[in-house]
Order: C-alpha cells, then sequence, then structure tokens
C-alpha cells in the first residue's frame, strides 16, 4: 500500500483513529495498536498534562509511537475553535489540529462558514489545519485554496452508526481529486466494509472512534477496520472492471461440449 504524504509527514496507515469512549486506557491502548493507526486524534477537554497524581489522556499514550491530533470538539464558532486549538499546541506542542466547529447538538452537523473562518485565521498562526466539514465538494475547494492539509467530509453523522449515507456526495470528492489535498472520511461509519468502500471511492484515508470504540471487542474490530482500509486502498489503486449494461460471459462461448445429434449421450 502506498504512503500517505500530510504536511510532508509520511504515514504508512491510512487509518486515522479517535480515543474517546473506551471503557479504559488499557483497552484504548489495546485497540490502538491493533488498529495499526499512527495518527490519533484527542479531544482537549480530555487532556491534562502535569497535574499531581492523574494520568490523562497523553500520559496512557506513547508519543513516539503516534501523531497525537488534537481536535476542538465542543467548539460552536470559530471564536472557541481558535481558543481550543492554541490551548491544544500548548499541551501537545503539535502545530497539527483537527478543526471542529459544531453548533447543531442534534446532529453535530459542521457550520460551514464558521469552520472556514477559523481555518483562515489558524493557518495564518501557523497551524497544520484538518478540518471536519460536510461533505460539500465546493467548501472542500475554498478550503484547499486556503492551505489546509487534508479536508474530512462526513460519512454520516459522528456516532451514528449510519455508513456511508453521502455516498453520492464522496463520489464528488474522487473526481475533484487533482484540486482537493488528501480526503479523510470521518464519522458515521459502522462496519469495517464501509471504511473499505470509501478507500474504494478514492478517500485517502478514514478516521473511525466510535464504530471500534464501542465495538463489543474493540480490539477485534480495530483490527478488521486496519485490515478492510488496506483492502480498500488495493482495490482502488488496482482499478475496478469496467461496468457494463449487459451481461459478459467468464468463459468462451464457442466449443461448449454439449451433445450433438450425431454424438452418442
Amino acid at each position: 500500500m502506498s504512503e500517505l504524504v500530510i504536511a510532508g509527514r509520511r504515514l504508512n496507515s491510512r487509518l486515522f483513529v479517535g480515543t474517546g469512549k473506551y471503557r479504559d486506557f488499557t483497552l484504548m491502548r489495546e485497540a490502538l495498536e491493533a488498529s495499526g493507526a499512527e495518527v490519533v486524534t484527542v479531544s482537549v477537554r480530555r487532556v491534562e498534562v502535569g497535574a499531581a497524581g492523574h494520568q490523562g489522556l497523553l500520559e496512557a499514550l506513547d508519543w513516539q509511537r503516534y501523531r497525537v491530533l488534537p481536535n476542538t470538539a465542543g467548539a460552536r464558532t470559530a471564536v472557541e475553535a481558535l481558543r481550543l486549538a492554541r490551548l491544544g499546541r500548548a499541551l501537545t506542542g503539535s502545530d497539527w489540529v483537527k478543526l471542529e466547529v459544531i453548533p447543531d447538538p442534534t446532529y453535530l452537523l459542521p457550520d460551514p462558514l464558521e469552520t472556514y473562518r477559523a481555518a483562515e485565521a489558524l493557518l495564518q498562526e501557523g497551524f497544520v489545519v484538518l478540518p471536519y466539514i460536510p461533505p460539500d465538494p465546493v467548501l472542500a475547494e475554498r478550503l484547499a485554496q486556503l492551505g489546509c492539509a487534508t479536508v474530512m467530509p462526513l460519512a454520516s453523522p459522528i456516532g451514528s452508526g449510519q455508513g456511508l449515507k453521502n455516498r453520492a456526495m464522496l463520489e464528488i470528492f474522487a473526481r475533484q481529486r487533482a484540486v482537493l489535498p488528501p480526503v479523510v472520511v470521518d464519522a458515521g461509519l459502522r462496519w469495517p466494509s464501509e471504511a473499505a468502500g470509501a478507500m474504494e471511492l478514492g478517500a485517502d484515508a478514514v478516521l473511525v472512534n466510535t464504530a471500534i470504540a464501542e465495538a463489543r471487542d474493540p480490539v477485534a474490530m480495530a483490527a478488521a477496520f486496519r485490515q478492510a482500509v488496506e483492502a480498500g486502498r488495493k482495490a482502488y489503486e488496482a482499478g475496478p472492471m469496467p461496468q457494463r449494461a449487459f451481461a459478459s460471459p467468464s468463459s468462451p462461448i464457442q466449443g461448449v461440449p454439449l451433445p450433438q445429434p450425431e454424438m452418442p449421450l
């Protein structure tokens, strides 16, 4: 499987994972290891560093093993996202930020206008911005023109497990690959087959959290998503057969050894 390059960083894994909803840190670590992921996103409000007697999320992660990606989950406006991004950089030392601006508490849909404003400001401050966005190719192209390192369209609402509800829009992303940075399909996946489907469409990576953390066996599910992402990418690179309007036999139709009138049965 080919490498994925984001902001000059070479990644062997095209599966990004979140760290929320695990029963405990031990299970989270085991699932992350099984996933093979190199990029791990963390919510700033779940991060505490240096607190006496406290083992926070960041202490539970191997910083040598993972690229920690702070996110701005909880931000409802561009101003709030800027504050969380700056806190994330101060806590982790990472300039990378997964930009989330979500005012909608019911469907957790991102605000495109506030996302754009926040991205513009964060880029000016030297952040590497990976924005979570609606499946809107026009917005994605505008964010690409700003200089965002990726675009992260949602497959379906966060944590819903509804799968590739936005498949038709994601197909447009695939057709616009030439004008977009790496496309990371984020949110709503339930089954590894859906991750494979997104990769077959041409996504560069997928991000999964709840589907792994809330699985009956998170470690096994993490391994399954790893294999699915690898399979989907290999299939995309191999290229599918052409579609046809009619059936096409796999074997030659001439010379079939069927009984002839002059031949004994």
